[in-house]
């Protein structure tokens, strides 16, 4: 019989309580909590029923002695606890971002190798039932070649979200680092990870938002945007990082002669008229999913030269966890091939941190916002 595997986890808010609930449901023992705010780390650890909780990261390293540490903080916390839980010898499980740069992702993702410790980067969406369905179908050879993928969303968040990591480059804040990740993922797991080319461009079309104390759950934000914005005692915060973006990638397929051409298009602050989506596009056929993170109905166009909705066959729809939400669910994917992977179990190619340092690296390039041609002079 395996040895339960023991779990620190490192942030309390949505993401840190969702990782507790994937490790405990992967039959790992989660051991300790650490959150940087005393009494929140309190409660949440009261109610996840977790017996070590703190606020120093190196105390619980040494107090849990943990086979494996889950990093949910914002990504401009990730880089210190990572390099302890490195040297202490854990595995390391990292939400995205990984890092605020891809500077500082290559040398987590180095120190990792070089210290043979296992890693887990939860870019995770790519195991959404449907995501999944198209990764089968494609390489079945349903849409014979492929050419072309779109990735499109608008999401339409409030400008009035109270200022925090999300608003920060330095806090790992930004919508490449937050959803372009996803995306990235999703079509890489699809139809091949070899990243070819990338070109970019990018907006902050939000400039400022508004200072409020209180927020320390993502998923609450909304509930303490201001009622009165005009209100001349409010203080605000500048936003240093992209709410839109637009990239072209080539990338490579084993199920294509020539490189994929993919669009990557992303407004976080615009409204949808049309449902956000995920296509695969080949030379005999097509694949839709519903859905920004491909977590909708998957249709496909065949020979029939119609769309039709395609059932989730059983062997997907059986291995999928049993638990509400598709964030939940992925990480539940994920946090089971990682631990059954540290036991030596065989499992499919997961995202690790060689994955997370090539995206950090990605979204440094797009961020430089320098791959235009001037054409000015041919209006003159």
């Amino acid at each position: 019989m395996q040895r339960q595997l023991k779990v620190l986890v490192y942030g309390t808010g949505f993401a840190g309580q969702g990782h507790i609930d994937a490790f405990r449901a992967a039959g790992a023992e989660v051991v300790g909590l650490v959150g940087r705010t005393p009494a929140v780390v309190s409660d949440v650890a009261g109610e996840k029923s977790v017996p070590f909780h703190g606020t120093d990261w190196q105390q619980a390293l040494t107090s849990c002695q943990p086979d494996i540490v889950s990093i949910a903080t914002p990504g401009g916390a990730h880089i210190d606890p990572i390099v302890e839980a490195i040297n202490h010898g854990c595995h390391v499980f990292c939400d995205k971002p990984m890092t605020t740069s891809g500077a500082t992702a290559v040398k987590l993702y180095e120190l990792a190798k070089d210290k043979n410790i296992k890693t887990a980067y939860a870019a995770s969406f790519r195991y959404a039932p449907s995501v999944q369905h198209a990764k089968q179908l494609v390489a079945q050879g349903a849409i014979g070649e492929p050419v072309e993928v779109e990735s499109i969303s608008h999401f339409n968040l409030e400008r009035e979200i109270p200022f925090g990591w999300s608003h920060r480059a330095e806090d790992g804040g930004g919508r490449l680092n937050n959803n372009f990740t996803h995306s990235l993922s999703i079509v890489t797991s699809v139809i091949g990870d070899k990243i070819l080319g990338i070109m970019g461009e990018v907006r902050d079309d939000l400039g400022r938002a508004p200072i409020v104390e209180g927020v320390h759950n993502f998923t609450t934000r909304r509930n303490f945007i201001p009622e009165d914005m005009s209100d001349p005692s409010l203080q605000w915060g500048e936003s240093n990082v992209e709410w839109s973006y637009t990239v072209l990638a080539k990338i490579e397929s084993k199920f294509a002669e020539k490189p994929v051409s993919v669009l990557f298009k992303h407004g976080g602050l615009v409204p949808r008229f049309n449902d956000d989506h995920i296509v695969f596009y080949g030379t005999e056929g097509a694949i839709h999913i519903k859905g920004h993170y491909g977590t909708g109905q998957l249709c496909l166009w065949d020979n029939s030269k119609q769309w039709q909705a395609v059932s989730l066959p059983d062997d997907i729809g059986n291995a999928m966890p049993e638990v509400a939400g598709d964030t939940e669910l992925c990480w539940h994917y994920l946090v089971q091939e990682f631990v059954k992977d540290i036991n030596g179990e065989p499992v499919p190619p997961y995202p690790t941190f060689k994955e997370g340092c090539q995206y950090q690296q990605i979204i440094d390039l797009i961020r430089r916002n320098d791959d235009w041609n001037d054409v000015s002079y041919l209006h003159e």
